[in-house]
């Protein structure tokens, strides 16, 4: 581990720049029926405009992975500022589909960048504890979905406009720019460690990283893409669907910030078994459920995804050290990539289901939100079949990894 007088001033910063890109998730999420009514956006365009955060990210936090240990982790996070505050005022001045498409990019770029930056940064600075602190870095993006949904939720209320509730993002975005500035950083553990360049990208290529990729696909879009929509997917089933990404993101809060004991006891492996398994719970709940039913499958489901995104990068930063900032960035982009495309193809195919179950020349506003209100779980129980497909995948490796960790005992009891 890098000694550093400011290692806990970093952390700080890294979860304010972290809760600026949560915060962008949580409040779009609220916004997202209203610019689709106010700028008149079918679906699919939705779909596409919040894609667009999905794969800015992928984008950023791989081209952020390469350059990071070149020219140092603070200029790039000094890069996800300025997209961060341009991302921002671009969405509040929007004016239509392009000004939309064009900021939720550049506010994905930043939020790549930042993960890009950061995540190499707290595994730097914590190198002896790593899945625990990214658990607890990671526990301010479900923290700043649920302050950006209750932001939404009770500013609606008292009649606030949605150009207020972006625009405050810009105040976090200001302090951790300010932050970042005055810090000194430490080079990242691959460096620090001597790792070469040529062994980082070699060991890219170990099957075992390249299953924990296609993997990330799964847990990513299990988690965000469910988050990201579940308003527009439940809304004519539960008059507060937003609140239930609060509830099920609340819970990831909760979660992570206990995520030490978790972690040691069961083993990141066993970690990401139960989560998948829970997961898959949750969203047949939510998928086959009204009423109060819906929260008890939201608490579920907050449950099941509140390990996927920190435990998988902690799991390849410590059984595949080598890969180094590169390795946990492709993690991080490969996630991303997966939620962009698959947000596009779910858009598509949620219009087709609306404009299925409508009757036969009814476009009435009651037809259309009896329509939506079946179309909606039928997207949540297409997308069940992933988490499903996890638990299969995670028990494997579970037992892979328990297998050769007995492996090594017998060898080292040998010697």
């Amino acid at each position: 581990m890098q000694t550093t007088p400011q290692r806990s001033q970093l952390f700080v910063a890294s979860c304010l720049a972290l809760l600026v890109t949560s915060l962008s998730f949580g409040i779009r999420a609220g916004i997202l029926g209203r610019l689709g009514v106010q700028f008149e956006l079918s679906a699919g365009e939705l779909g596409t405009i919040a894609a667009t955060a999905f794969w800015g990210f992928p984008l950023a936090v791989i081209i952020g992975g390469f350059i990071v240990d070149i020219i140092g982790m603070k200029r790039l996070l000094i890069v996800a500022f300025i997209f961060h505050l341009a991302g921002i005022l671009l969405t509040v001045f929007a004016g239509g589909y392009w000004s939309l498409f064009i900021s939720t990019l550049f506010i994905g770029i930043a939020n790549g960048t930042v993960e890009a930056a950061c995540n190499p940064l707290v595994a730097t600075i914590y190198s002896d504890n790593k899945t625990t602190k990214l658990n607890h870095f990671h526990l301010w993006f479900p923290g700043g979905i649920v302050i950006g949904t209750l932001l939404v939720f009770f500013l609606d209320k008292m009649g606030v406009g949605w150009q207020i509730q972006v625009g405050l993002m810009a105040i976090p975005t200001l302090i951790y720019g300010y932050l970042f500035s005055k810090l000194d950083f430490p080079v990242t553990e691959r460096v620090a460690s001597g790792v070469s360049a040529g062994d980082m990208y070699k060991s890219l290529l170990n099957p075992l990283f390249i299953v924990m990729i296609i993997l990330m696909f799964g847990t990513a879009i299990t988690e965000l893409f469910t988050g990201q929509w579940i308003d527009v997917l439940l809304k004519n089933v539960s008059d507060n669907a937003i609140l239930l990404l609060t509830i099920e993101t609340g819970i990831m809060v909760i979660g992570r910030g206990f995520a030490g004991p978790v972690v040691h006891k069961l083993s990141p492996t066993g970690v990401l078994l139960i989560s998948a398994i829970l997961a898959a719970a949750g969203l047949y709940l939510l998928g086959h459920s009204t009423g109060n039913m819906l929260f008890v499958g939201a608490i579920v489901f907050g449950m099941g995804v509140c390990y996927f995104w920190p435990t998988m990068l902690g799991f390849v930063s410590e059984t595949l050290p080598k890969t180094g900032a590169v390795g946990m960035n492709l993690m991080g982009g490969a996630g991303m990539f997966a939620v962009s495309v698959y947000t596009i193809f779910m858009g598509g195919y949620y219009d087709k289901l609306v404009a299925a179950k409508l009757p036969v020349g009814d476009t009435s506003d009651a037809a259309m939100n009896e329509a939506r209100k079946l179309a909606g779980p039928e997207v949540l129980n297409a997308t069940l079949v992933i988490p499903i497909i996890l638990v299969v995948a995670f028990a494997v490796l579970f037992l892979y990894m328990r297998g050769k960790k007995n492996t090594n005992s017998v060898i080292a009891s040998a010697v």
